[in-house]
C-alpha cells in the first residue's frame, strides 16, 4: 500500500473516471480532452462492473455498475478498488473526475469525495508494522497525492480521509499484540493521539483507582503485572465554532488482553483476544476523528483499561466485588470481566460527569455473534431520541446496528443470591442480553443510554471489501457520526 495519502490542489496527470456498465462510454465532458478513450476501452475488454478499473494512458478507468443500481454506500468500495489499483500500477498521484459520471441523486460532489476518500483510506492499511526479514509482501511505496477539479469533491475528500485515518489508528493499536500493548502502553498511546489532535489526557492509576472504589476495574486487572488504569478523553468545541448543549460520554471496553481468567479459555478460545480491547478502540479512533473534525460537542471518553490474567492474586469465582456505584456482584465467572470494566466505567461518568448522554461500545458476548452472525452489531437502548440517532448514523456510515430487547424480566435475571446481581446468570440464555442488563444497573435512569455490542463486527478472519484480515475499526465513523448529530 502507499505510505500515507495527502490531499493536495495541484493538478494530476493521472485522472480518474468512472465508466457505467450499460454504456462503457466516456463522460461527454472528457471527449475533447481524449477521443480515443472510447475505442481504448473496448480494446481493453473494458466492461465497467463495479470496481473494475484499467488504464489507458493518463486515465485510470473505473466501472461504476449499471446506470440505477449504483448506491450510495458503493463509493467506499469503489474507493477501495481505486487506490489497490493505483498501488498496482505504481501510481502516486491522482485526480478524481467521478463527479462528471455519477448523479447527484446518488450523492452530491462533497459526498462524492468523503465516501470515495474514506474507502481510499480504509483500503490503503494492513497489519504491516510487525514485517521483519523474511517478509515476502510488497512494501509500501511512496506517499499518494489526491485532488479533484471540483472544490466540493477535494472538501469531500479531506474529510474522508480524516475519517479513515482515524479508523486506521483504531486499527493499529487493536493489532498490536499483547506482549506490547498492555494498560500501561495504552495509557502512553492514547496521551500521544491526544497531544497530536488536541484532545485533553489524564490517566486514573491503579493505585487512584484503588483509592476511588473503582473496584470492577481494579479486581479484572490486579492478576496481571501490568496494573490497569482508566482513560480520560476530553473534547471541547474551539472557539469560535457553534456549540451544542449536549455533553456527549462515550464508553470503551479497553481489555488489552483476555485469557479468561480462572475462567481459562479453551480449545483455542484464546487466539484473537488482544482484539478484547476493539471497543476501546473505536471509541479511540472517534475521538480523534471528532477532534479533528471539530465537532461542535463536547465529548468525554473513558476508556477502562485491564489485562485479564491468572495468578495467585488474581480474582476468582465466588468473589464479591463492591463496585463504584454501591453495587455488590458476585463473581460467577472471570471470563464475563469487560462488563465489570464498563460498570466502573459507566458509573463514574454519572457521577463525576454528569453527560447528558452515554454510548458505551464493547466486544462483549459471543452470544451477539450467534444472534447476528458478522453483518451487524447488537443494541440495546433506553431512550428513542437516542436510537434513532444511533440508527440515523448507522445508515449514515454504513456500519450497521440491530436493537435487541432489554425487558424487567431481564434485568431481574441478573440478581444474585448472595449480592445484588451476579456478572453472569446460572445458564446461557439470552447471553448476550445478560451483558446489556448488568451494565443497565450502573447508569442513572435519567441519563440516555445505548450499549452496542461489537463482538461480532470488530475484526475479520480474511481479505474482503474494503478491510484486509484483522482489525476493522468499528465504531469509529458510527461514534463520530452520533457526536456531529447531538
Amino acid at each position: 500500500m502507499f505510505m500515507s495519502i495527502q490531499i493536495r490542489s495541484a493538478r494530476s496527470k493521472t485522472i480518474v473516471v468512472g465508466i457505467w456498465q450499460d454504456t462503457k462510454r466516456v463522460p461527454a465532458a472528457l471527449l475533447s480532452w481524449n477521443e480515443e478513450c472510447n475505442d481504448a476501452l473496448s480494446a481493453h475488454g473494458f466492461s465497467g462492473k463495479q470496481g473494475e478499473t484499467t488504464c489507458v494512458g493518463s486515465v485510470m478507468f473505473v466501472g461504476l455498475g449499471k446506470k440505477g443500481a449504483l448506491k450510495r454506500d458503493d463509493l467506499r468500495g469503489i474507493g477501495g478498488s481505486i487506490v489497490r489499483s493505483l498501488h498496482r500500477a505504481e501510481l502516486c498521484s491522482a485526480e478524481l473526475q467521478l463527479d462528471l459520471t455519477i448523479p447527484r441523486g446518488v450523492a452530491n460532489e462533497h459526498e462524492i469525495g468523503h465516501l470515495v476518500g474514506e474507502g481510499m483510506t480504509i483500503a490503503n492499511w494492513r497489519v504491516d508494522q510487525f514485517d521483519g526479514a523474511a517478509t515476502k509482501r510488497k512494501k509500501k511505496i511512496g506517499v499518494l497525492s489526491l485532488t479533484s477539479g471540483s472544490k466540493e469533491v477535494v472538501r469531500g475528500l479531506k474529510r474522508g480521509h480524516i475519517l479513515g485515518s482515524a479508523v486506521n489508528d483504531a486499527r493499529r493499536i487493536a493489532a498490536t499484540p499483547p506482549n506490547i500493548c498492555n494498560p500501561p502502553w495504552m495509557a502512553k498511546e492514547a496521551k500521544k493521539i491526544a497531544k497530536k489532535c488536541g484532545l485533553k489526557c489524564r490517566i486514573i492509576s491503579y493505585e487512584q483507582a484503588k483509592e476511588l472504589g473503582l473496584n470492577g476495574i481494579v479486581n479484572v486487572g490486579m492478576g496481571s503485572k501490568e496494573k490497569p488504569c482508566m482513560i480520560i478523553l476530553e473534547h471541547a468545541p474551539k472557539r469560535g465554532s457553534k456549540k451544542s448543549n449536549e455533553h456527549l460520554c462515550l464508553v470503551g471496553k479497553t481489555i488489552t488482553y483476555d485469557t479468561g481468567g480462572y475462567s481459562l479459555k479453551i480449545s483455542n478460545g484464546m487466539k484473537g483476544m488482544k482484539y478484547d480491547k476493539n471497543g476501546g478502540m473505536g471509541v479511540l479512533g472517534a475521538m480523534e476523528a471528532i477532534a479533528n473534525l471539530n465537532v461542535p460537542t463536547r465529548v468525554t471518553a473513558i476508556l477502562p483499561c485491564a489485562e485479564n490474567m491468572v495468578s495467585s492474586n488474581a480474582y476468582r469465582p465466588d468473589d464479591i466485588i463492591k463496585m463504584f456505584n454501591g453495587v455488590t456482584v458476585e463473581v460467577t465467572n472471570t471470563d464475563a470481566e469487560g462488563r465489570l470494566v464498563l460498570a466502573d466505567g459507566l458509573a463514574w461518568a454519572c457521577k463525576k460527569i454528569k453527560p447528558t448522554k452515554i454510548v458505551d461500545m464493547a466486544t462483549l458476548t459471543g452470544g451477539v455473534v450467534v444472534a447476528l452472525g458478522s453483518f451487524c452489531a447488537g443494541l440495546w437502548c433506553n431512550d428513542s431520541t437516542l436510537k434513532k440517532q444511533i440508527e440515523r448514523a448507522a445508515k449514515e456510515t454504513d456500519e450497521r446496528i440491530w436493537e435487541l430487547p432489554l425487558w424487567e424480566d431481564h434485568r431481574d435475571y441478573m440478581r444474585a443470591k448472595h449480592a445484588d446481581l451476579h456478572n453472569s446468570a446460572p445458564a446461557r440464555g439470552a447471553h448476550p442480553i445478560q451483558g446489556a442488563a448488568f451494565l443497565s444497573f450502573f447508569v442513572d435512569d435519567d441519563i440516555p443510554w445505548a450499549h452496542i455490542d461489537i463482538a461480532g463486527v470488530s475484526s475479520v478472519e480474511r481479505d474482503g471489501g474494503l478491510y484486509c484480515a484483522g482489525p476493522t475499526g468499528w465504531g469509529v465513523r458510527l461514534l463520530t457520526e452520533i457526536a456531529e448529530s447531538q
